[in-house]
């Protein structure tokens, strides 16, 4: 397993909280709750392997933050 520790904010609230990335299981896709509003992150890894990436997505139902 190849976890990355990342530090993300809220799109709800603005909490900054740690997040543990499993960066060994390909594409992910999958919510979690904020600690602090209880409000719903959505949360996307892509692996880019041809450019050896890694690529992370926090967004608020549709809107994209970052």
């Amino acid at each position: 397993m190849r976890f990355i520790n990342k530090t993300i904010s809220c799109p709800h609230c603005g909490h900054h909280q740690h997040i543990n990335i499993d960066a060994t299981c390909g594409d992910q896709d999958y919510y979690e709750d904020c600690r602090i509003c209880c409000n719903p992150i959505h949360m996307r890894l892509h692996m880019d392997e041809a450019k050896h990436k890694i690529e992370f997505f926090i967004d608020s139902d549709d809107e994209q933050i970052y």
